[in-house]
């Protein structure tokens, strides 16, 4: 211990204590960041509102404020976690989806239609606002049952946009497989065509060889009946 330190114990031990309170909150910063890696990469990957993890009703500017402090806090070059670049790029696109009018006002129109059905099904009218007393006294909340719901027709909708592409696919194998044959049959009526045409000569020949013995046959058979 230096002398003054010594002279002032008080100060040494504040010293460490700040020291100790340093360490602490890096260790907690860095736990945090491993949590937040941990909830993207577990969250629901065709909702980009689950990823982001902000309200459906978010504004854009909301939205683009939400993905800054996000994309900062687990920035792969500010934690260690071994999938923090996977989930930086699993945000990255999220907020990239959200970003895109097009696609945004798709998926909110899933939204639309997840929450019509959990209304009916809790017998509530279609028309209620969110802060109704009655969604709020529900169990788990309505929030959770929603997206909840909006996850099972996300997945619906997945399931029909696969099959449609390999539907798409199939229908393309079979097109490609047709032009396909069509071009053999066309190569092999042009081969065919050809050695027709190779072999004309030959043909020619080979009938006036034929045409020529027919005539003298026929010469002697008239001279022997004479």
């Amino acid at each position: 211990m230096s002398a003054e330190n010594k002279r002032n114990p008080v100060a040494s031990t504040s010293s460490t204590d700040l020291d100790l309170d340093k360490l602490l909150n890096r260790e907690a910063s860095a736990f945090q960041r491993d949590v937040e890696v941990e909830r993207i990469l577990k969250a629901f990957k065709l909702n980009p509102y689950d990823v982001i993890d902000i309200d459906e009703s978010a504004t854009a500017e909301e939205i683009k404020r939400r993905y800054r402090q996000l994309s900062l806090f687990i920035h792969p070059d500010k934690t260690q976690h071994a999938r923090a670049p996977e989930a930086f790029d699993l945000l990255k696109k999220a907020e990239s989806e959200l970003s895109d009018p097009a696609k945004r006002e798709e998926l909110d129109a899933v939204i639309k239609e997840a929450r019509t059905q959990l209304l009916k099904s809790l017998s509530l009218p279609t028309n209620i606002p969110d802060d109704d007393q009655r969604l709020k006294d529900l169990a788990p909340s309505f929030k959770s049952q929603l997206r909840q719901a909006s996850k099972n027709v996300l997945i619906e909708e997945e399931v029909r946009r696969r099959r449609a592409v390999k539907m798409n696919l199939a229908n393309e194998g079979l097109e490609a497989k047709k032009k396909e044959e069509e071009v053999i049959a066309k190569k092999r009526k042009a081969e065919d065509d050809a050695s027709w045409e190779a072999n004309r000569e030959q043909r020619v020949g080979s009938w006036r060889s034929f045409a020529k013995g027919s005539k003298k046959k026929k010469k002697q058979k008239v001279e022997i009946l004479g």
